[in-house]
């Protein structure tokens, strides 16, 4: 013959709360492990462990009247409990779904202006095209500064033309932020990152 199963804690708690709840009435701790014991099969050693539990839990309250203890619990404050309990996490449900919302508009935006097309490719292209050029053109003066004038004269000359394109391009790029910030009111920094335009990027001094 099996030996029986004892009881689990939890079982414990809800023997011991159907106690409360059936009696309606104030006990103190050696009626409830006299009583507990006999009408609900919780031993008397574990009594005040399964009690201990449920008052640190709020479902059950106890005071002190005189020099003893009393403990109780209706199912009214039960059912009040279950029900703040409730409210609390259908509360905490709705906040998590718009957190959830908020983040997902905001990846939804993020990802607007990554988009590649044939203009920005030709942007960044001829961007790139022009500082090069520009590089090289700085270069050029740098290696002919002691040589004949007409030489630094003409590289100079080449210079300004490629100083003045280089100057437009950055007008159609200051142009084209401006029109993402005002269509998408993205910041200046994030519309930067996502067209791979420097911190420094300004005209041509």
């Amino acid at each position: 013959m099996s030996k029986k199963r004892g009881l689990s804690v939890e079982e414990k708690r809800s023997r011991m709360m159907d106690f409360f709840f059936e009696k309606k009435d104030f006990f103190q701790l050696k009626e409830l492990e006299r009583q507990c014991q006999k009408e609900k099969g919780i031993t008397s050693m574990s009594v005040k462990e399964i009690l201990t539990s449920l008052v640190d839990d709020g479902m059950v309250d106890t005071d002190k009247i005189g020099t003893s203890v009393y403990f109780w619990a209706f199912p009214s404050k039960a059912s009040q409990n279950r029900k703040r309990k409730l409210d609390d996490l259908t509360n905490r449900i709705n906040d998590l779904d718009e957190k959830r919302r908020i983040l997902a508009d905001n990846v939804k935006k993020a990802k607007i202006g990554k988009e590649n097309s044939e203009e920005r490719s030709q942007l960044l292209k001829d961007l790139e095209e022009k500082k090069q050029k520009k590089t090289s053109l700085l270069k050029e003066i740098e290696k002919y500064r002691e040589c004949d004038p007409e030489v630094l004269e003409s590289v100079r000359k080449q210079t300004g033309e490629a100083k003045e394109a280089a100057n437009r391009w950055t007008d159609n790029v200051f142009s084209t932020k401006s029109w993402i910030k005002n269509k998408f009111q993205f910041e200046e920094s994030v519309i930067d990152k996502q067209f791979g335009i420097p911190e420094d990027f300004d005209y041509i001094e």
